[in-house]
């Protein structure tokens, strides 16, 4: 992947963060110009400019200019799907045990978020199978990854369609080091996943709702094929630090999803028991009904928002792709 380093260059993102704190992200672009309600400021003063200037608006505000971390990127580039947040990307990648050279499937796509920590992850000898249900989905990741990279990675693949059908299709048996589920029912791929995985390899699902944690995680001891799961949730919360004035931010990030990883034990391997309270680990019918995905909340964006969002993230990938060859290092 291309991290550009050195003046700003056209097509770069840059994040311009403006006097009271707030952030804007645009695409530099020569002659364009970036309007406010307060003032306009030329892309010009920026391009050939050296990451963290600062540059004036037309009415004398001042604006801080670098270049977007990855966590920034992700935060404000287009989406067709919810995001998977950095604070719980940054969880997956260490409970996932994600390794250069490592071969990771992941399903779904949404809008590529995870996809970018996983290639930068994995480096250049690793491989990334990402798998999508919608096509539109899979154009807005790959021109938004497009867009933060400067290209396609070689190392990177989408396949559309259910990955209960696709993935004995894309990789051979006992051949993926990591498989990352992010849906609404990861209990219905554990066969295929656990196929796909080498023994010792990890399994981990990103899910909403409680209701959900419980079903993958019974359906996941029922296989007797992986260590018994464990599970978490990430919850970050800033501090206001200045001089005296030491306190907890007044907003903070809470819940997004839980994350529950377990080990793809050896074939034939049987799992020591653990002994354990009694608790509820059967269902039926009526429990079921809590886990269909109008009862946990999938929302289905209209096809119109999906052609805005595929628009604006292609736009931001041929710029970015128009950028000029990166210079070496000054």
């Amino acid at each position: 992947m291309t991290r550009f380093s050195g003046p700003f260059r056209v097509g770069e993102r840059v994040q311009l963060t403006g006097p009271k704190g707030r952030l804007h992200t645009i695409s530099l672009q020569p002659g364009a110009v970036f309007h406010t309600h307060r003032g306009m400021l030329d892309h010009d003063l920026l391009i050939g400019a050296p990451d963290g200037s600062v540059v004036s608006a037309s009415n004398g505000d001042q604006y801080l200019a670098l270049r977007p971390l990855l966590s920034d990127f992700v935060m404000s580039m287009p989406r067709g799907a919810a995001i998977i947040y950095p604070k719980d990307a940054g969880q997956i990648l260490a409970l996932a045990d994600i390794f250069p050279g490592a071969r990771v499937v992941e399903a779904g796509v949404g809008s590529g978020a995870l996809s970018m920590w996983l290639l930068r992850a994995i480096g250049e000898h690793g491989e990334l199978i990402s798998f999508e249900r919608r096509a539109e989905f899979a154009d807005v990741a790959r021109a938004n990854v497009t867009a933060h990279t400067g290209e396609t990675p070689g190392n990177w693949s989408i396949e559309i369609g259910d990955l209960v059908e696709a993935l004995p299709r894309a990789v051979e048996p006992a051949s993926v080091d990591r498989v990352i589920l992010d849906m609404l029912a990861p209990w219905e791929c554990l066969d295929v996943a656990l196929d796909a995985l080498v023994p010792g390899g990890v399994l981990l699902c990103y899910v909403a709702t409680v209701t959900q944690l419980s079903r993958v995680a019974e359906a996941i001891r029922a296989t007797r094929a992986f260590t018994d799961p464990q599970s978490s949730e990430t919850i970050v919360r800033g501090w206001h630090v200045e001089g005296l004035a030491v306190r907890p931010d007044h907003r903070m990030v809470g819940h997004t999803a839980f994350l529950l990883t377990a080990r793809r034990l050896a074939p034939g391997a049987v799992l020591p028991p653990v002994a354990r309270r009694a608790s509820k680990t059967e269902y039926g019918d009526e429990d079921v009904e809590l886990w269909t995905p109008g009862a946990v909340g999938d929302r289905v964006k209209s096809d119109k928002r999906l052609r805005k969002v595929v628009r604006e993230a292609g736009a931001i990938a041929e710029a970015r792709a128009a950028t000029e060859e990166p210079q070496p290092n000054d």
